[in-house]
C-alpha cells in the first residue's frame, strides 16, 4: 500500500522547532542499539557491511564514523536472534542502509514501521515475514538460508522523478520508505493540495507558536519548582 503526505520545507519552520525542542533534541543516544545483548558480529551481514563502510560498532548498531556529523547516525542495525515477537518502532534507525531482524519469533510487521527509511537497501527478515511494501517495492526478493531477503528499495514515484499521478498539481513526488511516497509542494505553492500560490507566511504562523510554547514551558517549570520547595 502506498501513501502520500505533504511537507512544508521552510527555514523558519525548522528554526522554530529547533528552538522549541532544543532540550529534547540533545538526547540523541540511539537506544535501539541496546535492545539486545551482545554486539554486531564481524562475519554477520551487518558486520561485513560495517567493516566495508569503515563504520564503528556500538552494541547492535553500526554507526557512521564521521566526526563532522552532529550526533550518532545508525547505518546498520543487527537485531537478529533477540527473541523479538513484535516491533512497533525502530527509533533512530531511519538512516540505516541495512537491518537484520532474522531469527526472531516475529508474528507480524506493519509496513508503516519502515516509513521514512529512505536509505534502507537491505532488509533481512524471518522467512515467514513478507518484505514491507510488497515484492514490487524491492528489486530483489528471495528466501535464502531460512531468511527473507529484501534488496534494493525501489522508488515509488514515476521514473521521470517529476510529477506523479498520485500527487496533486504543483507538487513533486519523492520516495518515503518501502512502498511509500510523499508529495512536496513546488516553489511558490503551499497549503491544502498545494493550491495556494505565494510564499508561505512561516514567520507569522510559527514565531507566535514558538514564543507561546516557551512561555508555557517556563510557567510550568516555575510551578514545579514551587511545589518542590519544602513547607
Amino acid at each position: 500500500m502506498t501513501a502520500g503526505r505533504f511537507q512544508l520545507k521552510t527555514g523558519a519552520l525548522l528554526l522554530i522547532f529547533k528552538l522549541c525542542f532544543y532540550t529534547s533534541s540533545q538526547r540523541t543516544e540511539p537506544q535501539v542499539c541496546g535492545w539486545c545483548r551482545g554486539s554486531v558480529v564481524n562475519d554477520s551481514a551487518v558486520g561485513q557491511f560495517c567493516d566495508a563502510s569503515a563504520g564503528r560498532t556500538k552494541g547492535r548498531c553500526c554507526l557512521r564514523n564521521d566526526s563532522n556529523f552532529d550526533g550518532e547516525r545508525i547505518i546498520g542495525l543487527d537485531l537478529s536472534n533477540c527473541s523479538l515477537t513484535q516491533i512497533e518502532d525502530l527509533p533512530g534507525a531511519s538512516t540505516a542502509l541495512i537491518i537484520d531482524l532474522s531469527l526472531n519469533p516475529i508474528v507480524n510487521i506493519s509496513d508503516s514501521l519502515f516509513q521514512g527509511f529512505l536509505d534502507l537497501n537491505n532488509l533481512i527478515l524471518p522467512a515467514d515475514i513478507p518484505c514491507p511494501g510488497g515484492n514490487f517495492s524491492w528489486n530483489k526478493v528471495e528466501i535464502k538460508d531460512g531468511n527473507h531477503l529484501c534488496e534494493g528499495q525501489k522508488n515509488m514515484c514515476n521514473q521521470t522523478g517529476q510529477l506523479s499521478a498520485n500527487c496533486p498539481q504543483n507538487s513533486l513526488c519523492a520516495p518515503y520508505g518501502p512502498g511509500f511516497f510523499e508529495c512536496s509542494c513546488t516553489d511558490n505553492y503551499h497549503g491544502y493540495k498545494c493550491l495556494r500560490e505565494g510564499e508561505f507566511p512561516a514567520l507569522l504562523v510559527f514565531v507566535p507558536l514558538g514564543v507561546s510554547t516557551l512561555v508555557i514551558s517556563s510557567l510550568l517549570w516555575v510551578i514545579e519548582r514551587r511545589k518542590a520547595k519544602p513547607v
